[in-house]
């Protein structure tokens, strides 16, 4: 039997890079996938591809700054699939990169709406259909900056500080309705937007910055996202992992 056989998952930005990889690889191993991304395009391309392999899937053009998207997409995986087991909820950007008494306020803005307030509107609608079934898993992505600061980063280091701390507060809400909430702090990832925005010399500092000395890739952290939504992490709730090649060991 498959991991996630007979089970319904949410990937949130599953277009591309993180969640992308996710979306495929909890199709392989069974589970149907609602894929949601506001690039219509990449969305519905990682549908087919789950789709080309034997799995299924559906694309739902959503944008988790909006309450409403989030709301929209638990009544519609409800209305396809009758129930929701898994949410990953990952859609997220970067923002601008610009010390605090510079940084745009409407960047500022964006940045917290997607990153933080998009988490807590997935949550808000996922939580209750998982209590009624009473059980689900949710995992939220935060970063390695949701435990450290990063120079003119300031909205996104703030987001996921933010993402860390609803998790734990879901954590110990949920803990005993069976909804597990836990956090992956990704380091430096090597997806195309990284790749193709980075020079040789800035993409060669940046993995010099992970003890493993290099960049992790999308699949890894899509093999932490599986064990987590699975049974086997069933003691796993309100906790941070972060799986950064060392990034947090210096």
């Amino acid at each position: 039997m498959k991991t996630l056989e007979n089970k319904v998952a949410i990937i949130t930005g599953a277009g591309s890079g993180i969640g992308k990889s996710t979306a495929l690889l909890f199709a392989k191993e069974g589970a149907k996938v609602v894929v949601t991304d506001i690039n219509e395009e990449h969305g519905n391309s990682v549908v087919k591809e789950i789709e080309a392999n034997g799995g299924d899937a559906i694309f739902i053009k959503a944008d988790t700054s909006k309450a409403e998207d989030s709301e929209m997409t638990v009544k519609k995986t409800i209305e396809k699939f009758g129930q929701l087991d898994i949410a990953v909820n990952n859609a997220g950007i970067s923002g601008p990169t610009e010390p605090i008494g510079e940084y745009s306020i409407e960047a500022w803005d964006k940045v917290i709406s997607i990153n933080l307030s998009g988490v807590f509107y997935g949550m808000r609608y996922q939580i209750p259909e998982m209590q009624k079934a009473g059980k689900g898993s949710i995992i939220n992505v935060a970063s390695i900056l949701g435990q450290v600061g990063f120079a003119n980063s300031s909205a996104y280091a703030a987001a996921k500080h933010g993402v860390v701390g609803l998790t734990k507060t879901a954590g110990l809400e949920y803990g005993k309705s069976g909804v597990r909430v836990n956090a992956v702090g990704p380091a430096f990832i090597e997806t195309p937007l990284v790749k193709d925005s980075l020079s040789e010399d800035a993409y060669n500092s940046l993995a010099e910055m992970h003890s493993m000395g290099r960049l992790g890739q999308p699949n890894e952290v899509a093999e932490l996202f599986l064990w987590l939504a699975s049974d086997k992490a069933s003691f796993a709730t309100g906790a941070y992992y972060p799986i950064d090649g060392g990034y947090l060991a210096k």
